[in-house]
């Protein structure tokens, strides 16, 4: 085993005083912007410092390379030393450091993946900056992979990083998350903690920063230090205890961490909120709030004080050149579907088909799931591609955030799966998934009532109302086995967060494997000149609604049938095209709750179109546990409800 070598005083010396030019940089940002956390940024000064200045491994010009090191502050609300840290590194401009938090300026409160289109750049009215600024706004935050600052997620994202490192890219670079004590408070911390040393990611160091304050009061074990390091051990980690203002401690700290094999590491590391300015450091009620304007100078001029060398600079190491860029071409089925209309196939055994032949067609596509693998049948792809398929288990908080940090730098195209029911444990990392602008795709099976027998835990009718409302979403309602292995080949090419929603019951084949789908781009799938009513099914009530149309039309009524194929995009002209060639007469029948799903997405689509009038039939109250028939009767909306419904319109 190599042995430790000490770094010589110099270096020792410039890192102590980098770490005081980051409190003066954290300082002097949040005191122009009036607003951040500089007693967050001080207790992590020494931290930041050695590892982005002796531990780390990147190109300080290219923050994206896929041969760099990964860091991950998950404790987001220490954003100004992170843009500190690159400001000393010479990718950000010292300068930029005073505009932290203002609107023309993509140094946010929080770490953020600034991507804006310059559409949206005009619709904030932000005209008045100037082109370069729009064109080198995808660089200017090249150093941030995910969006932090809600408490508790880094770590996930970090074993997703570290995952693909190890498992799938096969190379050096390692990965680094810092977390604050407060946030260790949250579950799927643990959940990641377990996570990692299961899968034995010694590639991944987790940093600690234990500063002992809250943000309303202490943290709950405050400085007791041999309880962080009991906790981690007790999850398997490598673990070491230090005293986080010592610069040499943590150089020996972290290139112990490099040495550790089949085990992560976790640096528990005691620091003091504040460090470095006398009369706040480790005092009460300093948490988010600026530093006065009294004490600013005699602070700073302390700070400086201890600055030995103010010009000597630091240089990280260059990474190993031991990883491919990403293959960014599309992904496309390498055959097309293979059924025939009317035969049986339930959407979620349909999309287990369809991934295990993306897998083919490419290396990128990987698979997640939280031990529902053979019900979603995500198994079908762990069969064929067992390397490229990661068993999360129970743990739908971490799955997510895990995912999240796979499809980081392009790396893979990651499809998640689980029961849609408990895609809502995971909201908010789906939600900052979105804000950090990641492609991942999300697949919810077991929707609605017609799960039948297992009742209403089991049942997913929140979940296409959580998913229209995430900004970057694209939400896929396939009704047959064709629409969603094509539902599948689009996520996998589609920018942004997707959900595919898929069902369980066995429904027929009604597409032709010939069949072209556009995203955003409805179905009529059933049509006459007569038609009275139109009727918007989706997944288990299209087919509902087609067998109404076939009842309805033994008694001499006609009514079109509209697959929608997604609900966000919704085909606005589609609906509204068929609403007026029946008379205004839209009906809308959904495996959901009424509140945010396919009905509302249609109101919303023709609420300023005069002379339409929507009827909606929707899950209204709490199931039960019962037969699918039963309950979709009870519910009213099966295809019985649905022919009554159309027959009371048309009397009326």
């Amino acid at each position: 085993m190599a042995s430790y070598h000490k770094p010589d005083e110099k270096t020792l010396q410039g890192l102590k005083d980098i770490a005081n030019k980051l409190r003066i940089h954290s300082i002097n940002a949040t005191c122009a912007s009036k607003s951040g956390h500089p007693t967050s940024c001080c207790s992590a000064a020494e931290l930041m410092s050695v590892l982005f200045f002796h531990t780390m491994r990147y190109k300080a010009d290219d923050p994206r390379n896929q041969c760099n090191d990964r860091f991950v502050l998950s404790k987001g609300h220490a954003a100004p030393i992170l843009y500190a840290a690159w400001a000393e590194a010479g990718f950000v401009k010292e300068s930029d450091l005073l505009n932290l938090r203002k609107i023309d300026c993509d140094l946010e409160g929080h770490p953020t993946p600034v991507r804006p289109e310059p559409q949206a750049l005009f619709a904030l009215h932000l005209l008045m900056l100037a082109l370069t600024f729009i064109l080198c706004i995808h660089q200017k935050l090249a150093f941030v992979d995910v969006a932090t600052g809600s408490l508790g997620q880094g770590l996930s994202v970090a074993c997703g990083m570290a995952y693909t490192g190890k498992y799938f890219d096969k190379s050096s670079y390692r990965v680094y998350c810092m977390m604050g004590d407060g946030e260790c408070s949250e579950g799927s911390v643990w959940e990641a903690m377990a996570f990692a040393s299961h899968y034995k990611l010694d590639n991944l160091v987790a940093i600690m920063d234990v500063n002992r304050l809250g943000q309303s009061e202490p943290a709950p074990i405050q400085h007791d230090m041999d309880t962080y390091r009991k906790r981690c051990e007790a999850f398997g980690w490598n673990t070491h205890v230090v005293d986080g203002h010592d610069v040499e401690e943590l150089c020996k700290a972290f290139w112990h961490a490099q040495q550790v094999k089949g085990k992560p590491t976790c640096i528990v590391a005691k620091t003091f909120k504040g460090k470095g300015l006398p009369g706040i450091e480790d005092f009460e009620n300093w948490h988010g709030k600026t530093i006065p304007k009294d004490k600013v100078d005699g602070l700073l001029n302390g700070l400086r004080e201890k600055i030995q060398v103010p010009n000597k600079t630091l240089c990280p190491e260059l990474p190993n050149d031991d990883t491919a860029p990403a293959d960014l071409s599309p992904i496309s089925l390498p055959s097309p579907p293979a059924y025939k209309k009317g035969e049986k196939m339930a959407t979620r055994r349909a999309y287990g088909v369809a991934l295990a032949k993306l897998g083919q067609a490419s290396q990128r596509v990987v698979a997640l799931d939280g031990d529902t693998k053979n019900s979603t049948f995500s198994e079908t792809f762990k069969k064929a591609f067992p390397k490229r398929y990661i068993e999360c288990f129970i743990a739908e908080q971490n799955l997510v955030g895990v995912a999240i940090g796979c499809a980081t730098r392009d790396r893979n195209v990651a499809f998640v799966s689980t029961f849609a029911a408990f895609m809502s444990r995971a909201y908010d990392q789906i939600r900052m998934g979105a804000i950090s602008q990641s492609n991942v795709n999300l697949v919810g099976s077991h929707c609605g009532v017609s799960i039948g027998e297992d009742g209403p835990s089991q049942m997913a009718l929140e979940d296409l109302a959580m998913f229209r409302a995430i900004p970057t979403c694209t939400v896929f309602y396939p009704s047959d086995a064709v629409a969603t292995e094509r539902a599948v080949e689009f996520a996998a090419n589609t920018k942004g967060i997707c959900f595919i929603r898929t069902s369980r019951p066995d429904t027929a084949v009604i597409y032709s494997p010939e069949e072209k789908f556009e995203i955003g781009v409805a179905k009529v799938v059933r049509q006459s000149d007569s038609d009275v009513v139109t009727v918007i099914g989706a997944g288990v009530t299209l087919h509902e609604a087609l067998s109404a149309a076939d009842m309805l039309a033994s008694e001499g009524k006609n009514i079109r049938v509209i697959d929608p194929f997604t609900i966000k995009p919704l085909d606005a002209a589609t609906i509204l095209a068929s609403a007026r060639a029946t008379g205004g007469q839209i009906i809308t029948v959904e495996d959901h709750y009424k509140e945010g799903g396919l009905g509302e997405a249609v109101l919303s689509a023709v609420g300023s179109e005069p002379g339409i009038v929507v009827t909606r039939l929707a899950v209204t109250s709490v199931p039960r546990s019962g037969k699918p028939q039963e309950l979709l009767d009870l519910f009213g909306i099966s295809a019985k409800q649905i022919a009554k419904t159309v027959r009371q319109t048309f009397a009326n």
